[in-house]
């Protein structure tokens, strides 16, 4: 739909364009381009109109953190067939799966694994990229540095420290957005600043770091946290922690996994009081059940079963979550009684800033990329656009 550059408009759902809900309005697409926001009474004449049946047309979401989808786990895409082909067909199927719960832009999250690995999935992420598919914002590379204590479901064989080796190749990866996990207080200021320097975004996480210590690295290029709450050191009266941290230092956007499992909903309002407004951001956590009628798959050789919406390895760790970006914001706005224009925007605009893309995703607004969802008055993706183009989800 307007792939040709014909204008296309887009009627009889609400508005919301980052800021506001909006009555009788239309979106005008132009190619993979929004042109217009104005009242459908505006409309231009003569271009190819949607109508929708309702609900509310939003920017479509931006998920920072996906580690699968689609029966498919991003770490084991390089492992069948060829490395291109396969890699790149996995992540245009866990990204399509991901479209059904209405996130339209996502990052690819590798997991702690060896470095051949993780280069396999960047090369899969280039390769992705060059084949042309818009909605592969980057790479998210989640470990292997972090503090063993906090690993999680990780594979503990896998924790390493970080060396000079991987501070080169992460600057050898300035092509693409790349947010870096990691645990800061195994990594020195110099090599933070080198890092930061070289583009990559750095977030706390898998951490048993102190306030002061997050303190610093936020003077020497920490920007972020990474599933606020999880796999990090808690704040106590007298050890205010990663967590404690995270919420005072106004610097610092902080993800958070509202499933209703991972984060009781009274911390996460306590982090929507705390945070300044645009730096609590929603992120699914998904694995390979998303999208897919797996509900068990493999992570590091361990059994991972979906329970009452819980993913539980082995070890009986939380690993990873079974929800799409949907299901965050629907959490986000019914169980922790959010509002809903702030847990759209968690969900788009927030995302986009912090991977420095606001200013042409996150919002409905002319000369933005025409990402959109569609979702009825109960957080059921009907359809998102991606670039212009429209795909039905039912």
């Amino acid at each position: 739909m307007s792939a040709n550059g014909t204008a296309c408009v887009i009627t009889g759902a609400t508005v919301f364009e980052g800021d506001d809900f909006l009555e009788d309005h239309c979106v005008v697409l132009e190619g993979a381009t929004i042109t217009q926001v104005l009242p459908a009474a505006e409309a231009p004449n003569g271009a190819a109109t949607c109508t929708l049946s309702g609900g509310i047309l939003a920017p479509g979401f931006i998920d920072l953190q996906v580690n699968g989808g689609a029966g498919i786990l991003f770490n084991d895409a390089p492992s069948v067939g060829t490395l291109v082909s396969s890699s790149m067909l996995a992540e245009v199927r866990n990204a399509a799966a991901h479209r059904t719960c209405g996130t339209t832009s996502l990052l690819p999250t590798v997991m702690s694994d060896t470095p051949e690995r993780q280069r396999a999935c960047v090369d899969a992420v280039r390769a992705a990229l060059d084949s042309g598919h818009p909605g592969i914002a980057g790479i998210h590379i989640e470990g292997p540095f972090f503090e063993p204590a906090r690993r999680g479901a990780h594979d503990a064989n896998l924790i390493r420290s970080l060396e000079s080796a991987d501070i080169e190749w992460l600057g050898a990866l300035d092509d693409l957005k790349v947010l870096l996990t990691l645990a800061p207080e195994h990594a020195s200021p110099a090599q933070l600043e080198q890092i930061a320097g070289g583009g990559t975004i750095i977030s706390a996480g898998h951490t048993n770091a102190t306030y002061d210590q997050i303190k610093a690295a936020a003077d020497h290029g920490l920007s972020g946290v990474t599933h606020l709450y999880n796999a990090m050191s808690l704040s106590t009266g007298r050890q205010p922690g990663t967590v404690g941290a995270a919420l005072d230092d106004d610097r610092l956007w902080v993800s958070v996994i509202a499933d209703g499992h991972h984060v009781h909903p009274a911390n996460i309002r306590t982090a929507y009081r705390a945070k300044p407004g645009g730096m609590l951001l929603l992120v699914s956590d998904a694995m390979a059940t998303v999208g897919s009628y797996v509900n068990a798959f493999e992570l590091y050789g361990q059994q991972v079963t979906e329970c009452d919406g819980r993913l539980i390895n082995s070890e009986g760790v939380l690993a990873g979550s079974a929800i799409g970006l949907i299901d965050a914001v629907r959490f986000a706005h019914k169980v922790v009684g959010l509002p809903l224009a702030e847990c759209l925007r968690m969900a788009s605009r927030y995302p986009a800033a912090a991977l420095g893309l606001e200013h042409s995703l996150g919002r409905i607004a002319p000369g933005y990329r025409g990402d959109l969802v569609h979702f009825g008055e109960n957080f059921s993706v009907q359809s998102t656009w991606l670039a212009g183009e429209r795909a039905m989800a039912l």
